[in-house]
This record gives structure tokens, C-alpha cells and sequence, in this order.
């Protein structure tokens, strides 16, 4: 309790009863005895002294508020919450970069969107950087995906600026591998959980995730063919033949043929879980469907089943992402500089080239680098290289991706970087990010976590 101050009380003459400096009518006060006199001024003063405290703290101190006025209060700032978070988160970051790029040309073609220029020197020799920071703290209305040359098949390949302009993208970088006579990705490739292609020899993958997080690890994947009392394990989707003892499966994506069987194989056309033909050659991939294509010894128990059923999963590490995709080798793994070439089993591509990396910061803020290479105003870097920069950047995670003439990054209608040709080649598949409006954000949120399919 607060203490009681005497100043509200005086006394009046020595000896005497202690009385508040308070005018009473002269009857009054002589026809009251003294002790009584004491006893009621002391009670008025009392009850006087405490309704000043109760208003005064009412006023003062909140837990003694009013409570529709807390409510009406809290209300306000819940309705605010989300633009106010951003728009700090905006700002802050906004001065963190231009810190961190000090000295450099700095452009921001979106919000949350940084685009940085610089010439860095390498053991003397000068190196052209693109870098690209995005955080999607500050602006939610960024999506970050792959996005294939072609909607309807993987063999295709177009250049960078006209897979961009299919969406209207603010940026666009070259994504991962492809194999040149054809186009088809090499490696994973997952946009919005439908698997298009599979991992080769386990190479990293980034995950795109639901929440706007990312993950990167190995990337594996499981096949399983299913039928009453009957399970056959395939081994990639929509890959090349590594192996002739390997069963793979391949969609409509693929094209309208699937690939030869191998030598004593067998090609199967399957369609809403039932054969619609099979062969020694190639089938025709029905629309909706699938053909699966492996030794014949081990697909021949297949032919007598029905209701066929094909259920896919990725890696744990990518159970919450949209989409993946594949590239490698590692540059950093756990914010250290990580390089793993033989794990990955890359050929010599450790040279002073043009390189794109991707990676993310500890806060989930995607870092993008592409170096220009193979000339005299700007050599390259090699993987090493590439990797203490990333680092460096803050990443603590980052990967390789496609190099040398593939290397590309177009911002806002323009190629930034420069590339070999002109607008870089034609490439199989691209990173893209967009601005969506709120409609789409809201939707793209409150998706549900579809199986991968």
C-alpha cells in the first residue's frame, strides 16, 4: 500500500487535538466535544484522501484502465500489425544493405528487392558481381520459383529474358543443369509439388518453401509402383538411362514417346491405374497418365495387375517446400565454406569460369550472385572462389548452379550481367521472382500442402 502522507494534516497548537485545515461553523465546532471533534475530521480526511488517490491513479497507471479503452486500443494495433511489422522490417533492412554495400551501386527494383554492382578483386584480377538480396519479411507479395522454358514439355529451352516475360517478372536468373541436345533438366525440378524431374547422383537441391523459409540438402527420391499385394520400386522420373537395370517412369512432360526399352526390357503405358498397352520399343505416354519403362523381369508382374497406383516422395529435408530445385556442387553447408566436386560427381568445372550461386542467410533472406568469366575485365571465379564469397555475403547455406554461357540474370527488362551472347543462350529452366498482388499472396498462403504428384 501507499504510505499515507501527513501533509494532508496539520497541527494546530501544541497539546491540542490534531484537526484538517478545514472551516467548520463556529456552533458546530464548540458544540462537539474535542475527542469527537478529532476523531470525525481525521475519517473526512481519510475518505478525502483516498478518492484523490483512486482518480489519480485511474488516470496514471494502466492496470487501473478502463477496459473498453484497453480493448479499443489493442484492437487498433492488431489491424496494424502486419503493415507496421513490414513497413519496419522495410526500413531496417533497407539500412542494413546499405551498409553492407557500401561504396557500391545499389538499385532496388521491388520492395524487399536489392540489386547490387560491383567489381571486387580477385588475386589481382577483376571479377563483375551481380548480386541480388531478397527478403520477403519485408514484402510479402514476392514469389520465388523455378519456371521451365516451356509450360507444356521439358525438351524445350528458351533464353532467359523470354521465359521472364511469360509472368512478368521483376527478376530472373538460369536455373539448374540441362542436358544441351534436348533441354531436359538434369537433376530435381518441383514446381508447386508436381515432380517433373528426379535427382541424379544425389546433388543438392534448394527448397522453396510454403512459409517462405528455405531448406537445402541431397535431394533423393522415392517411387513406388502400387498394386494389390504388389509394390515395384522405379528408380528417377523423367531422367536419362543411367543404367540399363534401371526402371524409370516418364510423363506427358517428357513428350509424346517415351524413351526405348533397354536390352531384355519393357515399355508400359499406364493410365488412371490401368495398362492401356505395353511393348518391347517405346509407348505412347497416354495424357494423364504415365509409362514406366525397366527390365522386363521386373516389370512383368505388373502386366496381370490392376488398379495401379504411383505414389512419389522427396526427401525429408523438402517436405514443407513448393518447389525444388537442383544444382551443385555445395559452397556453403552450416556457414562454412563447403565445396564437395567429387561427392557430386562434377567433371573439371573448378576453373576461373562465369558462375550463378544461390544461397540463404540465417534469417531466410535469399542472397543471389552471378560472376562474369572468360574475359579480361572480368575472369571468373572458381568454385573455391565463389564459396568464401557466399559465405562472406552471409550465407548459411548457398549452391552452385548452371555456369559458364547459361550464366544470366535479367532485372526489370534488362540482362545486368554479360554473358557471352548477347542475352545469354537458351537455357532449359530459370529462377524467376514476381510481385503478386494481395488476392494472390492470400491465396498462395492458404494453400494446403498438396502430395507431390
Amino acid at each position: 500500500m501507499f504510505p499515507l502522507k501527513t501533509a494532508f494534516i496539520s497541527p494546530h497548537l501544541a497539546g491540542e487535538a490534531v484537526a484538517l485545515r478545514l472551516k467548520l461553523p463556529l456552533r458546530l465546532s464548540c458544540w462537539l466535544p474535542k475527542d469527537i471533534l478529532s476523531l470525525l475530521l481525521a475519517i473526512i480526511g481519510i475518505t478525502v484522501t483516498s478518492g484523490v488517490c483512486y482518480l489519480t491513479l485511474g488516470q496514471a497507471h494502466p492496470i487501473f484502465a478502463y477496459e473498453d479503452s484497453y480493448t479499443a486500443f489493442r484492437s487498433k494495433a492488431e489491424i496494424l500489425t502486419k503493415a507496421e511489422i513490414e513497413q519496419r522490417e522495410l526500413e531496417e533492412w533497407n539500412s542494413r544493405t546499405n551498409y553492407k554495400y557500401r561504396g557500391q551501386l545499389i538499385s532496388r527494383p521491388a520492395k524487399g528487392v536489392a540489386h547490387i554492382k560491383m567489381t571486387k578483386w580477385v588475386n589481382n584480377r577483376p571479377v563483375k558481381i551481380n548480386i541480388v538480396e531478397i527478403n520477403q519479411k519485408a514484402n510479402s507479395k514476392l514469389q520465388i520459383k523455378p519456371k521451365t522454358a516451356s509450360e507444356d514439355v521439358l525438351n524445350r529451352r528458351a533464353t532467359i529474358r523470354n521465359i521472364a516475360k511469360t509472368e512478368n517478372s521483376i527478376l530472373a536468373i538460369n536455373g539448374g543443369y540441362f542436358k544441351p541436345q534436348t533441354g531436359v533438366p538434369l537433376g530435381t525440378l518441383v514446381i508447386d509439388k508436381n515432380v517433373l524431374t528426379g535427382p541424379i547422383y544425389n546433388r543438392v537441391a534448394l527448397g522453396i518453401n510454403s512459409d517462405n523459409t528455405f531448406s537445402m540438402d541431397k535431394s533423393t527420391i522415392d517411387i513406388t509402383l502400387k498394386a494389390k499385394k504388389l509394390e515395384i520400386k522405379a528408380d528417377n522420373i523423367n531422367q536419362p538411362r543411367m543404367l540399363s537395370t534401371y526402371t524409370l517412369v516418364y510423363t506427358e512432360k517428357w513428350g509424346k514417346m517415351s524413351p526405348p526399352a533397354p536390352k531384355y526390357g519393357i515399355a508400359i503405358a499406364i493410365q488412371d491405374g490401368k495398362i492401356l498397352e505395353h511393348g518391347f520399343g517405346s509407348v505412347e505416354i497416354p495424357k494423364g497418365g504415365y509409362a514406366v519403362v525397366g527390365p522386363k523381369q521386373k516389370l512383368e508382374p505388373l502386366l496381370s495387375a490392376k488398379n495401379i497406383k504411383i505414389d512419389i516422395k522427396m526427401s525429408e529435408t523438402f517436405a514443407n517446400s513448393d518447389h525444388i530445385i537442383g544444382g551443385g556442387p555445395y559452397l556453403v553447408k552450416n556457414g562454412q565454406m563447403y565445396v564437395d566436386i567429387k561427392e557430386q560427381k562434377f567433371g573439371a568445372i573448378n576453373g576461373k569460369n562465369p558462375r550463378t550461386a544461390i544461397g540463404y542467410t540465417e534469417n531466410n533472406e535469399l542472397i543471389i550472385v552471378t560472376v562474369d568469366g572468360r574475359e579480361e575485365t572480368s575472369v571468373g571465379m572458381t568454385l573455391w572462389e565463389i564459396s568464401k564469397l557466399m559465405k562472406d555475403l552471409g550465407c548459411k547455406y548457398a549452391m552452385n548452379l548452371d555456369g559458364g554461357g547459361s550464366s544470366v540474370i535479367y532485372v526489370k527488362g534488362k540482362i545486368e550481367n554479360t554473358p557471352a551472347y548477347r542475352e545469354g543462350i537458351a537455357i532449359s529452366n530459370a529462377i524467376v521472382v514476381n510481385e503478386t498482388s494481395d488476392e494472390t499472396a492470400d491465396t498462395i498462403a492458404n494453400t494446403g500442402n498438396n502430395r507431390y504428384q
